[in-house]
């Protein structure tokens, strides 16, 4: 039997707690030996669900530094609040831990140079955990490109709208940093769900980059809508709290080989979840949600037009691609894997760095696209606070995405 992998999770709020639950998943591949997060009690909690269901006994402490050691972690997971990501990152590969960060949004354009340089200093291995790049839908639309069924893209856009009103409002109890986010700065906060996938499919830092820029952002009425509706509930802290984060924010991207992008973050206003994702090429696209796929020569533009009335009989229509398309992953999930994080897609993400780490193979979310993916977020604040004019997005790569070959997440 292979050496189990020594994991460290740093952050153990929802996020980390979860993908604590998805390396049980795969006992057989890891070993959880240490635990830290700033609040005593999650980590205690954590370390209870690793004795009961694994058997050994972390180390524990609410200071992430001391389980920085290369004797007691082989590699750590950063699930900690967006403004401490990187420089926990930064730590870990200064010490030469395997690094997997979670994903958020950069307070800094400085810091994400600070992540670059510390990697291509210390070469630790390092990985963006950006989930949706392994998402069903996403990976049959990137197999499609790939095998040039959708023809050269020309459009794609995404979003993450989630309804959080809950979470922000009761950000005091919940000890939830989104609420002094929400309170005080104006962006796509939460942009690397849907442009993660839309990156990796037009080959971001690896035959093209993203180029400038622009976002526009709404009024921010929600969250005080929802918290008036609620004040029996909701601290009194914030029953006259202003927000700043607008309910609605679009964001447009222009790429180098041409290509545009559209973001959109909505998370304070009633709605459902989705992201929306859709891919536009010459001969065919790419649309979620619905699941549906149009293509030139297979799809008569009539018959589309006609079924817009009835639309049930386009949706799952993708599906007729994925015994041709679809990793294996994907169509011999178990139950298992699906209950154990978002439908199935934490589990094929964490066996992807697992498989890195051991194969000593090169990272398939690296920290150029993590650089470039939170970069958004500082920059489309930097956008709105000037009336939504264009900014340029800085190439981490400095000149190296001409050359870079395309490597998706996994072989499709």
């Amino acid at each position: 039997m292979n050496k189990k992998i020594k994991i460290g999770i740093i952050g153990l709020g929802q996020r980390g707690y979860n993908l604590l639950s998805n390396f049980f998943v795969r006992s057989s591949r890891v070993e959880v030996t240490a635990l830290s997060d700033i609040y005593a009690d999650r980590t205690q909690d954590a370390y209870q669900k690793v004795l009961e269901t694994a058997g050994n006994k972390p180390v524990t402490s609410t200071n992430y530094l001391d389980i920085l050691d290369p004797k007691l972690v082989d590699a750590v997971i950063i699930a900690t609040s967006w403004d401490t990501h990187i420089e926990v990152a930064i730590e870990a590969m200064k010490r030469g831990i395997i690094t997997g960060l979670e994903v958020g949004g950069a307070y800094s354009i400085e810091e994400c140079w600070d992540l670059v340089k510390t990697f291509e200093s210390t070469q630790t291995p390092f990985m963006f955990l950006e989930n949706c790049c392994y998402n069903k839908d996403e990976l049959l639309a990137t197999a499609l490109v790939r095998h040039g069924i959708l023809g050269e893209i020309v459009h794609a856009s995404g979003s993450y709208t989630h309804d959080i009103r809950d979470e922000v409002a009761y950000g005091i109890e919940k000890r939830h940093y989104r609420l002094l986010n929400y309170i005080n700065r104006n962006g796509d906060n939460y942009p690397t769900h849907e442009l993660g996938p839309i990156a990796k499919i037009l080959g971001v830092n690896r035959g093209n980059r993203m180029v400038s820029l622009v976002s526009m952002a709404s009024k921010a009425k929600g969250m005080e809508q929802y918290i008036h509706n609620n004040l029996d509930t909701i601290n009194p802290k914030l029953h006259d709290q202003r927000f700043n984060q607008g309910d609605v924010v679009y964001t447009l991207i222009k790429c180098a080989n041409g290509e545009t992008i559209t973001l959109k973050l909505d998370t304070t206003l009633p709605s459902y979840p989705g992201r929306n994702f859709t891919i536009k090429g010459t001969k065919g696209m790419y649309q979620q949600p619905g699941n549906i796929v149009v293509v030139d020569g297979v799809d008569n533009k009539e018959e589309i037009w006609g079924e817009m009335v009835n639309l049930r009989r386009l949706l799952d229509n993708a599906d007729r691609y994925k015994n041709d398309y679809l990793p294996d992953y994907w169509k011999n999930i178990t139950p298992e894997q699906i209950s154990a994080g978002h439908g199935g897609m934490d589990v094929y993400m964490l066996d992807s760095f697992l498989d890195a780490i051991e194969q000593k193979d090169e990272m398939p979310i690296d920290v150029y696209d993590a650089a470039a993916w939170m970069a958004i977020t500082i920059l489309s604040e930097e956008s709105i606070n000037l009336g939504s004019q264009p900014v340029a997005i800085p190439d981490f790569t400095k000149g190296k995405w001409i050359k870079r070959p395309l490597k998706d997440v996994v072989k499709l």
